[in-house]
């Protein structure tokens, strides 16, 4: 169930004002949304409950499915107290575990009844829980879902169990390398944000996970509150009938209080650096930097995906350079990773030959050097653009595609039409943003360097 940060990727984002002089402006404003017809092709239909739960609707020509989705604001970010890592992950098993009306026998056998499969996922952000089945069925949907979300219950030897199970779970993602290393860049970049640990938490924690029933309780009391929800049908389905059936289930949910308090991370002064030595695996390289937090107000994160998207591309000079003319690296990138509190940027290359990896680390940082004085092709700027807009707008062809869409913006802001005032934004990237970017946010005093190679240390 567990969904983890793509293996050779971290990230974040970028951007200041455009111009020579971009440090000492203000960000770029964004243009009105009502100035700017709506990227997301299908209508976004929203009501508030009286407790706080938003109801999203996205009727889609998709005859006879309904996607069903349930998007806690509440990830490994909201894990504050000491000691207590890893339990947003672990309601993401726990939450199957089944209530009094429907054990997780009957559960499975009603998601059976009506065609639908059920999962769950878990981030730094947020946990969401989602089904598509049966559109038919839209109610059965509500009943079972509403119950489990208010009503559930597990005991202290069910709980032990999944605990065991998560455990068992880090076990496992931890004999990758790569899961490894994101820990190490994680903990060595932040000292006072709770995105020091990831998702899956501090193996210290999940080790003493059994013993932490109690906690366990008061942590679904706090997050499991329609505050903290939003509920999201995509299919054939009409919005009178979610918003119907929305009332009738979960109007009784009762509205929590808790707020938690999360420590902002302090300026990082200096670089820092963590490797880890296997002379059995691909050497690699990571250079992770300090970005933004995610925001739909100016162009900072559209700039940042169009520069590392031009950067990285097959056909971009730094790719053809290491991979394709002198073979030093099998592959380089970076992306942005949009996340609610500031967090990074990695760029990755899996280098051929260790002794390469000072070389290759210089390349790139001359290739992002060179963003802050050059200005791109406006060309490949705007072809870039138009091939980043269209490429979101052709994966959107399933319910369950465009419920993941939505998603992120929904556990990003709380607000679906989010995605509508970033992607309004694309087209106002100019070549002047893109080197604002790179000095604003490729400077070596925010980057923490990480490194897998067969010596004791990287060498760099």
């Amino acid at each position: 169930m567990k969904n983890t940060l793509p293996a050779l990727l971290l990230a974040a984002g970028l951007l200041v004002a455009p111009g020579a002089d971009a440090q000492k402006k203000a960000p770029p404003a964004a243009t009105p949304a009502a100035a700017t017809a709506p990227v997301f092709p299908y209508p976004i239909q929203q009501k508030q409950l009286a407790n706080g739960l938003n109801v999203v609707t996205v009727p889609f020509d998709s005859p006879g499915l309904a996607s069903f989705f349930l998007v806690v604001r509440a990830g490994s970010r909201d894990e504050v107290e000491p000691g207590h890592t890893g339990f947003a992950h672990f309601f993401e098993h726990v939450m199957f575990r089944g209530t009094e009306k429907y054990s997780k026998e009957k559960y499975d056998e009603v998601l059976k009844s009506i065609g639908a499969s059920a999962n769950a996922n878990t981030s730094l952000d947020r946990t969401v829980y989602y089904m598509t089945g049966n559109a038919g069925m839209l109610e059965k949907m509500f009943e079972v879902e509403a119950d489990r979300f208010q009503h559930l219950k597990y005991s202290e030897h069910d709980f032990k169990a999944e605990a065991g199970a998560v455990k068992g779970e880090y076990t496992k993602n931890s004999a990758s390398l790569y899961t490894q290393l994101n820990e190490k860049v994680a903990d060595a970049a932040f000292d006072k944000h709770t995105y020091e640990h990831t998702t899956m938490g501090f193996f210290k924690d999940i080790v003493d996970m059994p013993n932490q029933y109690q906690y366990s309780l008061s942590f679904f009391d706090r997050f499991y509150r329609p505050e903290y929800t939003t509920l999201l049908v995509v299919g054939d389905v009409k919005s009178e009938q979610v918003n119907k059936l929305a009332e009738q289930y979960f109007s009784m949910w009762q509205r929590g209080s808790y707020q938690p308090s999360i420590t902002a991370e302090p300026a990082q002064t200096a670089p820092r650096a963590v490797h880890i030595q296997n002379a059995n695996f691909p050497p690699l390289l990571s250079l992770s930097y300090r970005g933004p937090a995610y925001t739909d107000q100016n162009r900072e994160l559209p700039a940042l995906d169009v520069l590392t998207t031009m950067l990285f591309a097959e056909n971009s000079p730094l790719y053809e350079k290491l991979v394709v003319k002198e073979h030093k690296v099998r592959f380089v990138g970076g992306s942005p990773n949009y996340t609610r509190d500031p967090y990074l940027l990695s760029v990755r290359a899996s280098v051929v030959k260790a002794e390469d990896m000072p070389y290759v680390r210089d390349e790139i940082t001359k290739a992002l050097n060179q963003l802050k004085t050059t200005p791109v092709d406006a060309k490949r700027l705007a072809d870039t653009k138009s091939a980043l807009k269209y490429g979101f707008l052709m994966g959107l062809d399933s319910s369950d595609q465009i419920a993941n869409a939505l998603a992120q913006y929904i556990w990003l802001t709380g607000d679906p039409q989010s995605l509508n005032r970033l992607y309004s934004l694309y087209d106002q990237v100019t070549p002047a943003d893109i080197q604002a970017v790179a000095q604003k946010y490729f400077v070596p005093e925010h980057l923490t360097i990480g490194t897998i190679g067969p010596n004791a240390t990287s060498g760099l």
